[in-house]
């Protein structure tokens, strides 16, 4: 005889006081937050677009909410949106229990693109006014995310040349068979007409091709050129002072494209990029300003550029743009991918303490010289913030300091490709990219967020407990003083 008693599985018992979607969704849940918090934007712009004709849509709160929850929790394409309406008691709740179809749902995310970016600040400052974002030292950084685009659909710009002979070489011989086609006959499977439109449409793709990769090599010469002339400058202003330039004459740049250059056919805004584990990918360079304290995005971009040396700029510029509405930060931390004396003076000019590392110091340094007292501060009119930030990061407070960027901007990127699931851009074009970048790093910030409050929620119970426990304290104290007194 079973032993187990178990309770009884009956799929048919009606429900006697039908609940509303509410009643199944916890008091304390992400989607509740995320739907609290859309109350607060002002949705302005995008209700006003509206112009009331046609059949009802659906409201800009309820399909922003349906997108930064979806994007919080993992669920980033449409047709799974639509499909959670139904599957899950959370995106129910955020829907209202309606169901908006995938094609309103992508129709606006791709209406609104500019007017949801620009919700960022919105929320940054939400989280001001909870006090979970006191803007201060924040750790910049950048990740290569995979483009909408295989790199195997790239074309080089010497085997674009060799394809455009060879297809003009096609044409030529298709001419001359359809001059002969009265006199000799031709395979029956063969149309010259839909040959010759099949030859110049690739001849036209291949024409576009090797255009954008001629602009590219152009802006690649000027810039390169730039350098050039900045460099032979400098060493001719240090001939002039009497002394001898060291290292090697800088050698001029050289125009035109290489036999290398590419540009891929699916996607011609992406790039080849280079990734520590992947080798060389179809991407886009997907910059981060994550506040250390609170964890927060507070300033993103997306660049076409390989490498971070010249992202220090577009960072800035974003940050100046906020610093009414958020705040400036007070020091600025990046690795060496940033470093260069310009990106240094930069930060400092913006008014804050840059800690931009020159070179990777080695582990497990000796032991006396980990412990060594710090040198002096280097003092002078003629200092320059290059020599500071040297200085600074030489000493126990900076290295602490600086220590602070890997466990801060490193987790943010991991939490978005490993935990939200975020790996490949669904979406093609830098600009499509911006806004969908946007998208992710403001639904990283809800559920930050939410983190944040769950935190200060358990704070203030631990809170209510002690105060709870003290005044029992208290009251013991009192009676046991009574008995003493009466006895």
């Amino acid at each position: 005889m079973n032993k187990w008693t178990f309770r009884p599985i009956d799929r048919d018992i009606p429900d006697f006081f039908p609940a509303t979607v509410q009643d199944y969704l916890p008091e304390v849940h992400l989607a509740r937050f995320v739907v609290e918090v859309v109350e607060q934007l002002d949705l302005t712009p995008l209700i006003s677009a509206y112009k009331g004709r046609g059949s009802k849509a659906w409201h800009p709160s309820l399909m922003l909410s349906l997108l930064f929850y979806g994007y919080a929790t993992g669920v980033f394409s449409s047709r799974k949106l639509e499909k959670a309406t139904y599957d899950s008691i959370a995106f129910r709740y955020i829907c209202a229990n309606e169901h908006p179809d995938h094609d309103s749902i992508n129709t606006f995310r791709q209406r609104f693109r500019k007017e949801i970016s620009e919700l960022f600040v919105q929320i940054l400052l939400i989280a001001q006014q909870a006090e979970w974002l006191k803007l201060g030292t924040i750790s910049l950084d950048g990740t290569k995310m995979k483009a909408n685009a295989s790199k195997h659909k790239a074309l080089s710009y010497k085997h674009a040349c060799k394809l455009e002979k060879q297809l003009k070489a096609e044409v030529e011989e298709l001419l001359r068979m359809a001059e002969k086609a009265d006199t000799e006959k031709l395979p029956d499977e063969l149309s010259i007409p839909d040959e010759l439109k099949r030859r110049e449409d690739r001849l036209k793709v291949i024409a576009d091709a090797k255009a954008e990769i001629e602009r590219r090599a152009e802006e690649r010469y000027q810039q390169e050129l730039a350098e050039f002339q900045d460099k032979v400058a400098r060493r001719d202003a240090i001939r002039d002072t009497g002394k001898k330039p060291r290292g090697k004459e800088p050698k001029a740049p050289t125009p035109g494209p290489r036999d290398k250059d590419q540009v891929n056919l699916t996607d011609p805004e992406s790039r080849i990029m280079p990734t520590s584990a992947n080798g060389f990918v179809q991407a886009y360079n997907a910059q981060a300003a994550v506040d250390n304290d609170s964890g927060l995005i507070v300033e993103n971009h997306i660049t076409q550029a390989t490498n971070d040396k010249q992202q220090v700029a577009p960072a800035l510029e974003e940050l100046a743009s906020r610093a009414e509405q958020i705040g400036k930060p007070s020091a600025i931390l990046a690795d060496t991918g940033y470093f260069s004396q310009g990106n240094v003076s930069a930060v400092d000019k913006f008014g804050a303490i840059p800690y931009i590392a020159e070179k990777k110091d080695a582990h497990n340094k000796p032991l006396l010289e980990r412990f060594k007292p710090d040198e002096p501060m280097p003092a002078g009119d003629d200092v320059t913030a290059l020599e500071l930030m040297r200085w600074r990061l030489q000493t126990r407070e900076g290295r602490a300091v600086y220590a602070l960027r890997k466990s801060t901007i490193e987790p943010t990127f991991g939490i978005q490709k490993e935990v939200m699931g975020y790996r490949q851009f669904l979406v093609r074009g830098l600009e499509a990219v911006s806004a969908e970048w946007d998208l992710l790093c403001m639904g990283f910030n809800l559920k930050r967020m939410f983190t944040l409050m769950l935190k200060d929620l358990q704070e203030s119970i631990i809170f209510m407990q002690f105060i709870s426990a003290y005044r029992l304290f208290v009251a013991c104290i009192w009676i046991f003083g009574q008995k003493r007194l009466t006895t």
